[in-house]
């Protein structure tokens, strides 16, 4: 062989060898990526695709719930019982078209990629957890969308959610604006101050998170689900090739790739974290929420008149400790009753016979 074909063969190779680092690095189009996950969760690596209407399946057996249908995806294998994480976070990225998250559990890509909410994982947890308040929260700046829990209406009462409260704490001391690389991105543009702006809530989690420590040590699990649709706005307004949408999946990689470690760190490294980069979705999503501006706590979302449960996941427990408890000392009552009625007093009773005895010896 030539040198000529040597030399050709070896930068074929290189081509190759750096296309694979890139595919390897980087989240390209609609895909799952395990950032954070306990030693517990085993997330398989491989490249099972998932559906996108299956994620609040996947979110409740990675919290150690169980699901109505099997999920039959090799991804996630079974743990142990008696161990949860104690917190999952599901950030959702719309308008992603590459995405580098190099420092992940697992990455699979995401097929079917329609509109799903975890409404019902949200309701699980409240449930089961009822007594202990767990947090729950659900944030889509950009819709203005929020729902809260548990805990969640204490911690984050601060946490701006408008994009008018959010473009104000933009202004204020602690912001991003002053910390990150804006490049070719404007603070004068709306599309820009909305990316900024999701930017700053994920900011303003961490900090709560972190002067509420106490949470991740209770017993009680708690949900996190984020959807941000800067990127799409931002691909709309200048395009996909622009330096404003690359400097802002810059910012946002790097943004995500601290906000998982940080979330996991708080709770003691039992947290799993999971990011979802789509394209677009299929369908538009449509869900009832609360207004943003309802902050009282309700016990049962499913009733208008916010009502109490009426048991809790314990119920069936306490109600056999009383039945049988009820029913073992209503047995005893009637055993000791008929013996006290048939009972001879001069033969069955001490006291009679010692009276008996007494008697005699006078």
């Amino acid at each position: 062989m030539s040198p000529t074909n040597c030399r050709r063969m070896e930068a074929a190779f290189s081509v190759v060898l750096v296309l694979c680092l890139l595919v390897a690095a980087g989240v390209h189009g609609d895909r799952l990526t395990v950032l954070q996950a306990p030693e517990f969760v085993s997330f398989q690596k491989g490249d099972w695709p998932v559906s996108g209407e299956k994620m609040p399946d996947l979110v409740a057996l990675t919290m150690g719930f169980s699901v109505r249908e099997d999920l039959s995806w090799p991804g996630l294998q079974a743990g142990p019982l008696f161990q949860r994480p104690r917190a999952n976070v599901l950030v959702v990225v719309r308008g992603a078209d590459n995405l580098t998250l190099p420092q992940n559990v697992a990455s699979y890509p995401l097929e079917n990629p329609v509109p799903f909410t975890l409404d019902s994982v949200a309701e699980t947890v409240h449930s089961l957890f009822a007594e202990y308040t767990p947090v729950v929260l659900q944030l889509a700046p950009s819709e203005e969308r929020l729902y809260m829990l548990g805990k969640a209406n204490a911690v984050f009462e601060d946490l701006p959610v408008t994009l008018q409260q959010i473009r104000a704490r933009l202004s204020q001391d602690g912001s991003v604006l002053t910390s990150l690389p804006l490049n070719s991105l404007s603070r004068n543009s709306e599309a820009d101050l909305l990316f900024l702006s999701e930017v700053q809530v994920l900011h303003d989690i961490t900090a709560l998170l972190q002067r509420h420590r106490h949470l991740a040590k209770d017993y009680s699990p708690d949900l996190y689900s984020l959807e941000l649709s800067g990127l799409e706005e931002l691909s709309r307004l200048y395009g996909k090739d622009s330096p404003q949408y690359r400097d802002a999946t810059a910012i946002l990689s790097s943004v995500l790739q601290k906000f998982g470690e940080d979330v996991y760190r708080l709770y003691g490294n039992s947290a799993a974290v999971e990011v979802v980069t789509v394209k677009t979705f299929e369908a538009p999503l449509t869900r009832k929420s609360r207004s943003i501006l309802e902050s009282k706590q309700i016990s049962n979302p499913g009733s208008p008149y916010n009502l109490a449960y009426k048991y809790n996941f314990q119920y069936a427990v306490i109600f056999n400790i009383v039945l049988w408890l009820m029913i073992a000392l209503a047995l005893a009552v009637i055993a000791i009753a008929y013996n006290l009625w048939n009972m001879d007093p001069g033969y069955d009773s001490i006291i009679y016979r010692m009276t008996n005895q007494k008697i005699r010896m006078d």
